[in-house]
């Protein structure tokens, strides 16, 4: 390939990076916030889906881009509260609650998106800051999505949160140790909705990046297991929020190299690309997911057996 052509797929893998990593972004903070408070949620692949049905259907209805953001965000929260309600009664499995919420999410955003899968709704506006070029691959690579500062500013606050803050410090104290939480006089389980909300919340926010800017459209195969993904990138991050950033990076750029090479006219073997994502998510797993071996940086709560 000559040197257009290379800067050609460069640009569209940094461009894909930049769009298909915001999603995976919100979903990894919110499940690290989730996880920080000592418990895990299987159900995000339905919270993704199910927002980003309610964020499409919001923007449609409203006419409101932004009024859709936040109807996503509130439908992430409440099927994530409904979890952390579930999780706190006795004898109740977390990781069994998530799927059951997973396929619950999903059969909601099914049923009630039947009527928007034609439709189009108002876009969430780009940021241009390939302007200064005169490269067109460059400048639609640097049209980045509005919500992509506010991932960025999420990811810093949550860091600096669970670090400098007392709220942070009791997420932490509730994933660590429960019974030194309870021992202070700390509501273990309140403290766990309410950052299971919240971590659905922000997962929302990537539901509503899917249908309201890339790709931009409600279909029933939106989602492509981003989800569950970020359970496994989560733990790639080591429970780490800024490390977040950069893993959603790699995971959005990993599923960009398919788009990318089509876009140079290599459409030969392109389409097995798509499959990076996943293979990255088994490695992540067998790498770190050893028996008898406890991930570095994992919440002393976090157990399968809760």
């Amino acid at each position: 390939m000559n040197a257009e052509l290379w800067l050609t797929l460069f640009a569209g893998v940094v461009g894909g990076m930049l769009r298909v990593g915001v999603p995976f972004l919100f979903v990894s903070l919110g499940e690290c916030l989730t996880e920080k408070s000592g418990r895990i949620n299987l159900g995000l692949e339905g919270v993704l889906v199910l927002s980003a049905m309610a964020a499409f259907g919001g923007a449609y209805l409203s006419g409101s881009a932004w009024l859709g953001v936040l109807t996503g965000a509130v439908a992430g929260a409440l099927l994530a509260l409904l979890h952390g309600l579930l999780c706190t009664l006795p004898r109740v499995n977390d990781v069994a609650t998530g799927i059951a919420l997973m396929l619950l999410g999903m059969g909601l955003a099914f049923f009630f998106g039947k009527a928007l899968i034609q439709p189009q709704a108002p876009q969430i506006p780009a940021i241009p800051l390939g302007n200064w070029s005169e490269i067109p691959a460059i400048r639609a690579a640097l049209s980045i999505n509005a919500l992509l500062p506010v991932g960025l500013l999420l990811a810093v606050l949550l860091w600096w949160a669970f670090a400098r803050t007392r709220w942070g410090l009791l997420v932490r104290l509730a994933g660590d140790s429960s019974l030194a939480a309870r021992a202070l006089g700390y509501p273990v389980g309140g403290i766990r909705i309410a950052a299971t909300t919240a971590g659905g919340a922000v997962a929302g926010l990537g539901g509503a990046s899917l249908t309201l800017f890339y790709p931009g459209s409600w279909n029933e195969g939106i989602s492509s297991g981003q989800g569950l993904i970020a359970v496994a990138l989560v733990i790639f991050a080591r429970w780490s929020p800024l490390r977040c950033v950069l893993a959603a990076a790699l995971f959005g750029g990993a599923g960009a190299i398919g788009p990318a090479l089509q876009s140079v006219g290599i459409n030969w073997g392109y389409h097995l690309f798509n499959i990076v994502p996943y293979v990255l998510t088994l490695l992540i797993l067998l790498l770190t997911c050893k028996p008898g071996h406890v991930a570095e940086g994992s919440p002393g709560e976090l157990s399968t057996t809760k």
